[in-house]
C-alpha cells in the first residue's frame, strides 16, 4: 500500500512538515483521537448513540491537527499523497513508543 518506499523515508518526509513543537503536540493529541473515533464508528451500529462520540472525537482530532498545521504554516502531507494518513498514525505510534521518530 505504501509502495516500494521504505517506512523510514515516509516518516522522514512526514516529519519535515511537523517540525514546530505546537504542531507536534497537536498531532500527538489529534491522531489518537481520530484513530479512536474510527474504531468507535465501526462499532457504532452495534451500540446506540455511540456514533455521536465517534463523530465528536473525529472532529476534535482533526481540529487539533489543522490547528497545528496553521501554526506550522505548512499544509498537511496527505494533501499531496493520501498515504500520509497512514504514515501519521505510524509516526504517532513511534513517538509514543519512543523509537523511530526523527528528531528534525
Amino acid at each position: 500500500m505504501l509502495g516500494t518506499r521504505p517506512m523510514a523515508e515516509w516518516i522522514q518526509a512526514y516529519a519535515q512538515s511537523h517540525q514546530h513543537p505546537v504542531n507536534r503536540a497537536c498531532h500527538t493529541v489529534g491522531i489518537p483521537l481520530v484513530a479512536l473515533s474510527v474504531l468507535l464508528l465501526v462499532v457504532a451500529p452495534l451500540v446506540p448513540g455511540l456514533w455521536k462520540a465517534g463523530l465528536l472525537l473525529f472532529g476534535v482530532g482533526w481540529c487539533f491537527q489543522f490547528l497545528g498545521h496553521a501554526v506550522e504554516g505548512k499544509p498537511p502531507e496527505f494533501f499531496k499523497d493520501w498515504r500520509f494518513l497512514l504514515v501519521g498514525l505510524r509516526w504517532w505510534l513511534a513517538k509514543v513508543l519512543k523509537r523511530g521518530v526523527p528528531s528534525v
